[in-house]
């Protein structure tokens, strides 16, 4: 038996081609538009966190010649502050620093004895004995520029005793301590712990 539609009363015609198409437009509905909305949202959402990252990325590239400038101006101080404290000793070096200074000042070095560094915290303490041979004067001149030289070097337990026989260019022999100060390398945050890990 075959169902003819066109012999049906147009009202049940009509409510059935509604009903029908609500159906229709039903499943449509959930199978097809639904997902679709649901990954558009997740496309959405993904879109958003790209936007983010792409806005940040550009604000930090638009910093990134202030930023330069920033690293540039620490490393000139850094160089700075490694000639006033230097990363590890030299004792050619710091002698012959020395020996121009003394020079600059009229006395004439006769012992020059590095000591043991002094570990602490930050850095090392390296004391030499230095004895130098001149006048008052010239003694007077090597502090001052000891005082203004770039490196930090403190001079102490100085003890100056009176030639037997002085000459003009020689009254006075001395012998103090001169303390230099080395940088300690500082290892990065977590590399004694790795260390402990390889062993």
């Amino acid at each position: 038996m075959q169902l003819n539609l066109t012999k049906l009363p147009w009202k049940v015609q009509v409510g059935t081609f509604v009903t029908v198409s609500a159906l229709l437009a039903g499943a449509f509905y959930y199978y097809w538009v639904e997902p679709m909305q649901a990954e558009m949202a997740i496309r959405e959402q993904k879109l958003a966190k790209m936007n983010t990252t792409i806005n940040k990325g550009l604000a930090t590239a638009r910093q990134l010649p202030q930023f330069q400038k920033q690293v540039a101006e620490l490393e000139s101080r850094l160089d700075g502050l490694k000639a006033v404290l230097p990363e590890q000793k030299d004792v050619g070096d710091l002698l012959r620093r020395i020996q121009t200074l003394a020079t600059q000042a009229n006395l004439q070095i006769k012992g020059f004895k590095p000591a043991a560094t002094v570990t602490k915290q930050m850095h090392q303490e390296w004391p030499i004995t230095l004895e130098l041979d001149g006048t008052y004067h010239n003694v007077g001149r090597f502090l001052d520029h000891v005082a203004k030289f770039s490196r930090i070097i403190n001079v102490g337990e100085m003890k100056i005793v009176a030639k037997d026989k002085p000459t003009v260019e020689s009254t006075v022999t001395v012998a103090c301590v001169a303390t230099t100060f080395v940088l300690v390398d500082q290892p990065a945050p977590g590399a004694k712990g790795a260390a402990g890990k390889k062993s």
